[in-house]
């Protein structure tokens, strides 16, 4: 149902009439919010179509835009969508096409609620799977967030095992209850948990997952409405209770009704879980018996990200986004250097991805370490330039080229320990103050000649082979940074 559809552009597009005003507030709040070269980047272009089944429909004129506005400003948009237009149910996004005819999804605009569509390049989820989704209690789940696509490391392996335990056994007795998540943002426990949530969806369990907001809300709504038994009960009928920044919660009737809810579950044999960004006792603003309760069971942490897991977190991110844009390509060597030096999260990765996306996309151009370097510029800690070692040059180069540090130092003369010895030497020289000599001394104590010789080498290799250059300026830049 159109609104005001008798009101229509001449190029055949709905015209918002009395919705204009309100449409214009809205942009304007984002580009006061935003800055002028967000706004420009990636809402000029935002037209607003249609109002459908209380659902705003905006349209964008590409694929990359929509995908960047639904990653990146759902909520926001949604916020403004309801106190611009007065418009409760959401907002979409669609592609205008050449005719300026919107792309419809098959399967119409509330399964394609921004707040709830999967980012480009998200695995599409079976029908029974979506449907068992929309039937959970609580807040929204994002359905690319499951168990399959989690990437494990060392810094999160207990926590993993622990959560997949725990979907298997759900509505069996656990010696792992509650599941308590710690970790700092960005490291995955949102992920753990409504992954959680998932599998035990999928195997028919009751499920509701709540964020500390959407928990507050719920009760104090149920509250005014005079229906808190009812929500009480809702609650205590669930198989599995999930609660996500645990750390928010406030008040102390929230607090005593989210104490009691995780009493009743755990006495009746149901499983919780719950996620936070630090350890149950120093959960300051919570009740003392909430602490106790939650670190009573199992308490894991998922530690910092260490670099092999950032870069399988960052491949497994790029793999997804080539499936829907089949000529995005990164090699593994820009690949390993955005690894290298995104020491955050996981999202920082993710934004990562993107940019390396928008600049490939957009310009058309080859990703190389010096357009990757300056698409993540943003991204990349302010650190003081490292002092670089021989020794740790030496140690670098030795594990690229899949060689011990003893074989460069030694008189093979094998072409697997040449090239790499000779690249040390000639990183030597261009990162340190040392003398060919004392450079040659700390390679075995060969003449200066030979350190000499190598560096030419390398110099004129440099200059006619373009997998070599990317080769030496990612060794540059991991030793710097």
């Amino acid at each position: 149902m159109f609104l005001d559809s008798e009101r229509m552009k001449d190029d055949g597009r709905f015209d918002p009439g009395p919705m204009s005003s309100a449409w214009e507030r809205l942009r304007q709040r984002l580009r006061s919010e935003l800055g002028e070269d967000v706004f420009s980047s990636w809402f000029a272009r935002m037209e607003l179509e249609r109002i459908e089944a209380d659902v705003a429909i905006v349209s964008v004129p590409t694929r990359f835009l929509k995908s960047w506005i639904e990653t990146h400003y759902v909520e926001r948009v949604k916020m403004l969508v309801t106190s611009e237009l007065g418009i409760e149910g959401g907002f979409a996004v669609e592609v205008r096409t050449v005719n300026r005819e919107p792309a419809r999804a098959a399967s119409g605009p509330r399964t394609a609620l921004a707040s709830q569509a999967p980012a480009a390049g998200a695995p599409i989820t079976p029908p029974p799977m979506a449907a068992m989704l929309s039937d959970h209690l609580g807040s929204p789940l994002d359905r690319r967030l499951s168990l399959s696509s989690f990437v494990v490391g060392r810094s999160n392996a207990l926590a993993f095992a622990a959560a997949d335990r725990i979907a298997a056994l759900v509505g069996q007795p656990s010696p792992y209850n509650p599941l308590y998540v710690h970790a700092g943002v960005g490291l995955g426990k949102t992920h753990l948990v409504q992954a959680v949530a998932q599998e035990a969806i999928r195997l028919g369990k009751k499920v509701a997952y709540f964020t500390a907001d959407k928990f507050m809300y719920g009760f104090v709504s149920a509250l005014r409405a005079q229906t808190a038994l009812t929500f009480k009960e809702q609650l205590r009928g669930i198989d599995l209770l999930v609660i996500d920044d645990a750390q928010f919660i406030q008040g102390r009737s929230v607090q005593q009704e989210f104490g009691h809810t995780i009493n009743a579950l755990i006495d009746a044999g149901k499983q919780v879980v719950v996620a936070a960004d630090r350890m149950p006792g120093e959960l300051e603003s919570l009740d003392e018996r909430v602490r106790s309760r939650l670190a009573g069971g199992l308490v894991v942490e998922i530690g910092p990200l260490d670099e092999e897991l950032r870069l399988k977190i960052l491949s497994a991110r790029l793999a997804t986004l080539s499936t829907v844009h089949p000529t995005f390509h990164v090699s593994p060597e820009v690949a390993a250097y955005v690894a290298h030096v995104i020491v955050t999260n996981g999202r920082d990765l993710d934004g990562a991805a993107n940019r390396l996306l928008a600049h490939s996309t957009l310009s058309g151009a080859i990703l190389t370490i010096e357009t990757a370097e300056a698409a993540i510029r943003d991204l990349v800690r302010l650190r003081e330039p490292r002092r670089v070692k021989i020794e740790d040059i030496q140690k670098l180069v030795a594990a690229r080229y899949n060689v011990s540090r003893a074989d460069i130092l030694s008189e093979r003369r094998t072409a697997a320990v040449v090239k790499p010895r000779q690249i040390a030497m000639y990183l030597s020289k261009s990162l340190t103050l040392r003398s060919l000599p004392e450079i040659g001394r700390r390679f075995g104590g060969r003449d200066h000649t030979t350190v000499l010789h190598a560096v030419r080498k390398i110099e004129k290799a440099l200059t006619d082979d373009r997998v070599l250059t990317e080769e030496v300026e990612l060794l540059k830049r991991m030793l710097m940074d």
